[in-house]
């Protein structure tokens, strides 16, 4: 005897959606009754986050996202980004468990000396078509200096997260980074958490426990992690910087910086 023949359809939807995304599917697959029940929008709208209207209302397609059933909702932000604030920001589910990935675009980052052709101009780049509509291409400077600042209440709670610069070098005319590290710099005033990693941004040089290619044609490197249980008024700000005017600096293209729960792959 199935157990859908033994307990009434609400009581298995409120039991898968004590689960996880993984175990209701999994939970589809046993039989078609555990399908109807597993699909059901009560399930997924817990797997959601609890905001998940807010969020959606401020990018461009919340008309036809929001008019989608809670489980296609789930798996398009898993699947595709939404750009929002503007498209200075993007916001995407980690698939497994649905936490927040947030990344700030380079437009959103405080970048100094920014407005100078001669220093940072801003270029469209086809590798980022889904994600952000400009990427910041670093034309010279002798000091790099770029900084970012998220609220914490805005993240999945009570979840390890990992803060991630998101780059590439030109092929041609880069120069600056194979001499010098730079410094990652990560702080949750919250928790007093400050964190600081000298690396460098050559993919040849660097030690491959930071910096991996993510295939998307761009690089990653970590810049530090905490465990996010700031309630509703922390903030962690988080920096890239070099200063050692001996070395002239240009080539490097930036996507921006991304927070994710730790070991999750992009």
């Amino acid at each position: 005897m199935e157990i859908t023949s033994i307990l009434p359809e609400e009581c298995l939807c409120l039991i898968i959606s004590l689960t996880s995304p993984e175990d209701a599917c999994r939970s589809a697959m046993i039989s078609h009754a555990f399908r109807s029940v597993a699909n059901r929008d009560e399930v997924w709208e817990k797997f959601l986050p609890s905001d998940y209207r807010s969020i959606i209302s401020g990018s461009s397609s919340s008309s036809s996202l929001l008019s989608l059933g809670k489980k296609d909702v789930y798996f398009h932000l898993y699947f595709h980004p939404i750009l929002i604030q503007n498209g200075t920001k993007s916001f995407q589910l980690e698939k497994k468990s649905g936490k927040k990935c947030y990344m700030m675009g380079a437009r959103a980052l405080s970048i100094i000396p920014e407005g100078t052709p001669a220093h940072w101009i801003w270029t469209s780049l086809q590798e980022s078509s889904n994600r952000f509509p400009e990427t910041a291409e670093l034309k010279q400077v002798w000091w790099l200096n770029m900084r970012g600042v998220i609220e914490t209440k805005i993240l999945s709670s009570d979840t390890n997260y990992a803060v991630y610069f998101v780059f590439k070098l030109r092929k041609e005319h880069t120069t600056g980074f194979t001499q010098r590290t730079v410094g990652l710099h990560v702080h949750v005033d919250k928790i007093g958490l400050r964190e600081v990693r000298m690396v460098s941004l050559d993919p040849l040089r660097d030690e491959p426990r930071y910096i991996r290619e993510r295939g998307d044609g761009w690089m990653e490197i970590e810049m530090g992690a905490f465990f996010n249980n700031c309630g509703d008024d922390g903030s962690v700000e988080f920096s890239v910087w070099e200063a050692h005017t001996n070395y002239v600096k240009q080539g490097l293209i930036i996507e921006g910086i991304e927070l994710r729960p730790k070991d999750s792959a992009s």
